[in-house]
């Protein structure tokens, strides 16, 4: 009678006492590998119709979102993986690129313990101008929106590092809106007290739920 792996896997091997049968010993040990290997599907929807009694463990990629999956035997859940290309953000008027040496302001979308997540990183320098002085574009740091995939689902306020030549403070707050924009936010004018006009603001280490 079939006897099973030395791993304590439950796979079902044919014993030498069997009758031969090449067909059925090769389904019987495919049966076996192929519901604990790495599966792929297209997407989550077959996935389900050829998984239809997944067992607590089974992993699986799916293909149209480039996640890996695994059933915690009650549900299918992401598993943090992979790698997302970073992407250039497309900068307003007033603003530019590589702020205290810090590297170009990018953006990716990750997949951070089953949740979307928006990353940052680089910094922008910032000018100021007008009587008295305002930050640029009213602080929105954006030229083009991010993309909808990358837009948080409600406005989310992160703390970004900053310079303290022209200011009082050490960071000022940045708003990720829904609509795509970035915004420094907290400036003021060049008169005001505390007198909060950095040159330079940073992103790098700032994230945030989609």
């Amino acid at each position: 009678m079939p006897t099973t792996d030395s791993y304590g896997q439950g796979i079902q091997l044919m014993s030498l006492t069997d009758a031969p049968d090449i067909p059925k010993a090769v389904k019987q040990l495919a049966d076996g590998l192929i519901p604990r290997s790495n599966l792929s599907f297209a997407s989550a929807s077959e996935r389900g119709a050829t998984i239809t009694a997944p067992v607590e463990g089974m992993v699986a990629w799916l293909r149209d979102v480039d996640l890996q999956t695994v059933y915690d035997g009650t549900a299918w859940v992401v598993v943090g993986s992979g790698t997302k290309a970073w992407n250039t953000v497309s900068l307003a008027s007033g603003f530019t690129h590589n702020g205290n040496s810090n590297g170009t302001l990018q953006y990716r979308v990750v997949n951070l313990f089953g949740e979307d997540t928006l990353m940052l990183r680089g910094a922008v320098n910032v000018t100021y101008s007008g009587s008295p002085s305002t930050i640029a574009n009213g602080g929105f740091v954006t030229g083009t929106a991010l993309p909808s995939s990358a837009r948080p689902t409600a406005l989310r306020s992160l703390t970004g590092a900053c310079s303290t030549t022209n200011s009082d403070v050490l960071s000022v707050k940045i708003d990720i809106g829904t609509d795509g924009r970035i915004q420094i936010v907290g400036t003021t004018s060049s008169s005001a007290n505390p007198k909060i006009q950095p040159p330079w603001v940073s992103f790098n280490g700032t994230f945030c739920s989609l």
